[in-house]
Order: structure tokens, then C-alpha cells, then sequence
């Protein structure tokens, strides 16, 4: 059958979520003046930050931890690494962190577009999120690519995170696809491909950070522009 909806997961697939987050923690980290306070470079900071956080996701993905637990921890932990315990900083890193990262909307390069391109095909597009829901449609809406979506699912809606099958099982349900119509295309290999792939939808794995995965049955791309020849 041909493809008809495509889901696309949305940080570092298409709202460079990376990025952002860099230029949120730099403007938190002056403004709080922890470097004067602790003697820490942002740089080192924002390294253990990154691991940490990632960390976090993944178990949240695997269903290990709640995004409260996440919340608390994320700035928390990062401090600690370095023998900071300042409970009172990381709560203001974490109270500031959300909203302000909208105040930065950068797309992944070739990401409008890709869009322009898909939506002039005739595809219907959506948006099968991982992300807070109190931030996932605000990054849509604020970065200029809301209206290329016919649906914007935020995993927070039913409390299920891809891969679980449930979450995509809802998300076809919201957008009115069904499974042989429908693909997939994510930065992420276990949430995005692995966990598509075994509900029965076809994807397209964007190697965005050079992870080098391959699996059958699995298209790979490195650069957004590449969906042109694959779509």
C-alpha cells in the first residue's frame, strides 16, 4: 500500500532540541552566575548535564522513571557530579528550562523544506512526540511548522512513550491511519524505529548524530534532504 501519513518524531528530528537546550542552559548559567559562585565552566557543566539528561530519557523511554523524577534530577545529579549540592539552583534551572527554551526555535537544517516538499506531495503529516506535552505543540507553534500537521501527539497524553506499541496505536487512532499507510521517521533507534517497526509501520531512521545503526528493512539517512529521494 502507499504511504499516506507520516509520523515524525519531533527533538533533534525536526526542532533541533540540541541546540536549543545549549543556548537556554548558557543564558540560565550567566544569569544564576554560577561560574563566579562555583568556579565551574559552562562547557564542563553542560557535557555531564547532556550525559545525564540523556540518561534520564532513556529511562523514562523504557519506563524506569516518571518525567517528576526526571525533573528533579536532571540539574540536580549534574551539579552533584561536580560536589554541588545546591538544591535551590538546580530547582531554578529546572523552573526556567522549559519556558525558556521556546525563546529558541531553531529547525533542523532542511527541515521546512522537507515539509514543503511532503506536504506539496500530498502526504499527510504528523507529529508522534516523546516530549513534555506542556512544550511539544508550543515548539510546533513557535518554530513556524504547526499548520504541516494534520495531528501533534505528545506521549503525555496517555502516559505511554514510544516504543510502546500503545502509543502508536493511539496516535494512527488520533490521526484516522491505519498501519500499511503509515511511516515513521525518527532520530531515535529503540523509540522512533525498533518500536515502529514492530507495530507494523514503515520507517526511516535520521542518523542525525552519526550512530551508524542498521537493521533490515530500516532507511537511512543522514541529512533531512535525503527524504526527497526516498519519498
Amino acid at each position: 500500500m502507499k504511504i499516506q501519513h507520516i509520523f515524525f518524531d519531533l527533538d533533534n528530528t525536526l526542532w533541533d532540541h540540541r541546540r536549543n537546550a545549549y543556548l537556554t542552559l548558557k543564558d540560565i548559567y550567566k544569569r544564576e552566575d554560577v561560574y563566579k559562585k562555583y568556579s565551574l565552566p559552562f562547557e564542563e557543566f553542560h557535557k555531564e548535564y547532556f550525559t545525564i539528561n540523556e540518561r534520564l530519557w532513556e529511562q523514562i523511554r523504557d519506563g524506569e522513571i516518571d518525567k517528576e523524577y526526571l525533573r528533579a534530577h536532571r540539574f540536580y545529579d549534574s551539579l552533584l557530579f561536580f560536589g554541588i549540592d545546591d538544591q535551590a539552583l538546580a530547582d531554578t534551572f529546572e523552573r526556567n528550562f522549559l519556558d525558556e527554551i521556546l525563546n529558541y526555535n531553531d529547525l533542523v537544517d532542511g527541515a521546512f523544506q522537507l515539509l514543503e516538499y511532503l506536504s506539496a506531495k500530498g502526504y499527510t503529516l504528523h507529529i508522534l512526540s516523546n516530549g513534555f506535552e506542556e512544550v511539544t505543540y508550543r515548539k510546533c507553534e513557535l518554530s513556524g511548522i504547526k499548520n504541516y500537521f494534520q495531528t501533534i501527539t505528545s506521549a503525555d497524553e496517555i502516559n505511554v512513550r514510544k516504543p510502546n506499541p500503545e502509543i502508536y496505536d493511539y496516535a494512527l487512532k488520533k490521526a484516522g491511519a491505519i498501519k500499511g499507510e503509515s511511516m515513521m521517521i525518527g532520530d531515535d533507534w529503540i523509540a522512533d524505529i525498533e518500536g515502529a517497526k514492530s507495530f507494523g509501520l514503515q520507517v526511516i531512521f535520521f542518523d542525525v548524530f552519526q550512530d551508524n545503526y542498521e537493521a533490515e528493512d530500516v532507511q537511512v539517512i543522514k541529512h533531512l534532504t535525503e527524504i526527497k529521494h526516498l519519498l
